[in-house]
């Protein structure tokens, strides 16, 4: 039997005082969405976000995994303010987003934060010129004189490395590593302190997606940019960031540093998740996962990963784990978390075994 956990009311304006110097801030951040899913009369809740806590400091880089439809994205649209949580608090340098005037909410978002959508094909205007796309966000925002804003597009072009003689180009003439680049470019036209970007590279060839991170990486370091990035690709991830986090069914359930993350994660879907892509001079079996990921309609009771995992047990059904601190930076949410110095093959085997144990019961039971 599955459960609908409701999301509980938010504390606006309830901000931690342990981290002043924050940029943005998530306390207990949940974005619930109505779908029509049983017939023309009926609505479904959907819990796209679910109880999340976020801190990203100045400077830093963190990395968000999981699943297709973990809440990856909602979690990035929540953080630059295009999406209005259900509940819970968004916070910039300290002052709560949505209890902003509408004004100045809209100057924050704009000018302090920034997206980088995963198609630029999509998320550029086919029909605007690259220098139209690049100069909109400062007419917009009514950034210097016509003189200064066009002088803002060229460097910019220089910036993420277009030639000039793409200024007058449409979308559609450029390369998809191009597209990419223009889109970088209008995401900090604005000097924005802080840039998510959702999936990158991955509507990019291969050949082309090194180019594209290692720029995201040198803008990063250059102009001391906060950085976002969510992906499917985890070892990527854990390259490219400081910190990084991963969620389930929309929570986050495991945060640790990035150097750690890999032989020290606490979570067993975190731990299942890096042993997908094992390297190439230690291959490893994958950590099996038995099922689907259960319906964000109807979320199972308890733990939201019990459904899959070979630890689980009836105190997972019932309780949701609270967060556990492993120290460092490194926090997870399990009831019965990998032990320090388990390895990955020791995982493998103890699902492998589990899944068997529960073949054998099924078949025994009429």
């Amino acid at each position: 039997m599955t459960v609908a956990e409701p999301a509980p009311s938010g504390a606006p304006g309830d901000l931690p005082e342990e981290d002043p110097a924050a940029l943005v801030t998530l306390r207990d951040a949940h974005v619930v969405h109505k779908a029509r899913t049983g017939g023309l009369f009926s609505r479904d809740r959907v819990f796209a976000l679910t109880g999340a806590d976020l801190t990203i400091a100045p400077g830093e880089t963190v990395g968000v995994v999981g699943e297709s439809g973990c809440g990856k994205s909602t979690l990035a649209k929540v953080l630059v303010g295009v999406q209005r949580p259900t509940s819970g608090v968004v916070a910039y340098r300290g002052r709560d987003l949505w209890e902003m005037g509408a004004a100045e909410r809209r100057t924050t978002i704009g000018t302090g934060t920034a997206m980088i959508f995963q198609d630029p094909s999509t998320a550029l205007n086919r029909r605007l010129p690259i220098h139209k796309i690049l100069r909109d966000p400062l007419d917009v925002h009514r950034r210097g004189t016509p003189g200064q804003r066009a002088d803002r597009v060229r460097e910019l072009m220089s910036l993420v490395g277009l030639p000039p003689v793409l200024a007058d180009a449409l979308p559609g003439q450029l390369s998809g590593g191009q597209r990419q680049r223009v889109a970088i470019a209008r995401a900090l036209a604005l000097e924005p302190e802080l840039v998510v970007a959702d999936e990158p590279t991955s509507a990019l060839d291969v050949s082309v997606r090194a180019q594209i991170l290692n720029l995201l990486l040198d803008l990063k370091e250059r102009l001391n940019l906060s950085l976002v990035f969510v992906s499917h690709d985890i070892q990527t991830v854990r390259r490219m960031s400081d910190r990084v986090i991963t969620m389930y069914l929309g929570r986050i359930v495991e945060e640790s540093p990035a150097a750690e993350i890999l032989d020290n994660a606490r979570h067993p879907y975190t731990r299942a998740l890096f042993s997908a892509t094992p390297g190439l001079l230690d291959p490893i079996d994958p950590i099996p996962l038995v099922g689907p990921v259960p319906s964000a309609t109807r979320p199972p009771s308890g733990c939201p990963f019990r459904t899959r995992c070979w630890k689980a047990d009836e105190v997972c059904a019932t309780d949701m784990p609270d967060v556990a601190d492993a120290g460092a930076d490194h926090r997870y949410r399990c009831h019965h978390p990998v032990l320090a110095g388990e390895s990955t093959r020791d995982l493998v085997s103890q699902s492998s075994a589990a899944t068997a144990a529960a073949t054998a019961t099924s078949k025994e039971t009429p």
